[in-house]
């Protein structure tokens, strides 16, 4: 782990975890999906002092029950969030099961120009059989097979990310070159489903690579820079992160919190009467603010920061930013990003060298 600071991640997707959030939302329901909603959203996480918002993503609506869902994609939201802040970290979930990585790769590192850095990437699988008849694509059927593809489009996507090297970008007005094009690789990968010979069409991304999480269940904790691991008590959540292998790890946790007008537990029996809050085998902190406080101080011993899922974002982001992360910050539990530093340095990432830029170095020599 990184050090006594926990860091604190905040899914902001929809109205909050339980399907049915809407229901105790702030807003009328058709103000889901505008801008102004998700600037106000981020900016109270950003204030609050939040290293990251995640957004979650797929092909498919959110959710299978009688509610209304809708969304707007991960990846387009996250560009206007970026522009909107200028701390706090940014993931949009971005599903590689059926997507092309080499389009993926491209948006992924233009988001991380849009925001200076401060991109990351939430990796997961497209598993309802819907998903594919979405993407015009064969079915992958099993867990191994998409396993693969998780593992297959993170290596391209990373390998993308590096073919071109921090130079490479000239800009020479006297030679009327915009490009050196010794300095652009091709990537040449071949796997079981699709190659991919590159270059990118998006220079490096500033921080390099941009920080990829996920479940290392899923994903070989070799290509990952913070696991997503779950349990339904401290104990289970810290025998995953001491396996996980990763250079960092999150755990995810779910929160119902008192509020001045409701217990967090009638809170949840209050949406429980029209859909059942979806068991994810998470960790739930149903009580006050308090608790859940010392919740978190008992898991920094373990990892290295906590992606908290609120039950109903209009209800309870407002007690993470008032009473949970000044309380963290109190007891020195948690660090705010700063200005100008990128999500890898918040986390005390290495900036990654360029794999291709040591073999451009001998043949420069060579010559």
């Amino acid at each position: 782990m990184s050090g006594p600071a926990l860091h604190l991640a905040v899914e902001i997707d929809g109205d909050g975890a339980h399907p049915a959030a809407w229901r105790r939302a702030a807003h009328s329901p058709d103000q889901l999906l505008t801008p102004r909603r998700l600037a106000r959203i981020a900016a109270v996480a950003e204030n609050a002092g939040f290293t990251l918002i995640t957004l979650d993503d797929g092909v498919l609506p959110p959710g299978a029950g009688p509610d209304p869902v809708g969304r707007i994609g991960a990846v387009e939201r996250a560009a206007f969030v970026a522009a909107a802040t200028s701390t706090v970290g940014i993931a949009p979930v971005v599903p590689v099961t059926y997507a092309e990585p080499f389009h993926v790769s491209s948006q992924l590192a233009s988001l991380d120009h849009i925001s200076g850095g401060r991109a990351g990437w939430v990796v997961t699988e497209e598993e309802l059989p819907e998903a594919a008849r979405a993407w015009g694509r064969p079915l992958v059927a099993d867990a191994d097979a998409r396993a693969r593809e998780s593992r297959d489009g993170v290596e391209v996507a990373r390998a993308l990310w590096d073919s071109w090297e921090d130079d490479a970008v000239i800009r020479s007005v006297a030679t009327s070159r915009y490009l050196d094009r010794d300095r652009l690789h091709y990537v040449d990968f071949s796997g079981e489903a699709y190659s991919v010979k590159g270059p990118a069409i998006v220079p490096r991304p500033p921080q390099g690579q941009l920080v990829v999480l996920g479940d290392p269940g899923r994903v070989p904790a070799a290509q990952l820079d913070v696991a997503l691991v779950a349990g339904r008590d401290v104990a289970a959540i810290a025998t995953a992160a001491a396996a996980a292998g990763t250079p960092r790890v999150f755990a995810e946790v779910e929160v119902a919190l008192d509020t001045t007008e409701a217990t967090g537990a009638e809170r949840v029996a209050d949406l429980e009467r029209h859909t059942e809050w979806t068991d994810r085998g998470r960790l739930r902190h149903i009580g006050t603010a308090d608790q859940l406080v010392a919740v978190l101080a008992e898991l920094s011993h373990h990892v290295d920061g906590v992606r908290l899922h609120p039950l109903v974002l209009d209800e309870d982001l407002p007690v993470l930013s008032s009473l949970v992360l000044p309380a963290l910050s109190a007891r020195r539990l948690v660090a705010r990003p700063l200005p100008g530093t990128s999500l890898r340095s918040t986390l005390g990432l290495e900036r990654p060298a360029n794999r291709f830029a040591p073999v451009a170095a001998v043949q420069e020599d060579a010559r």
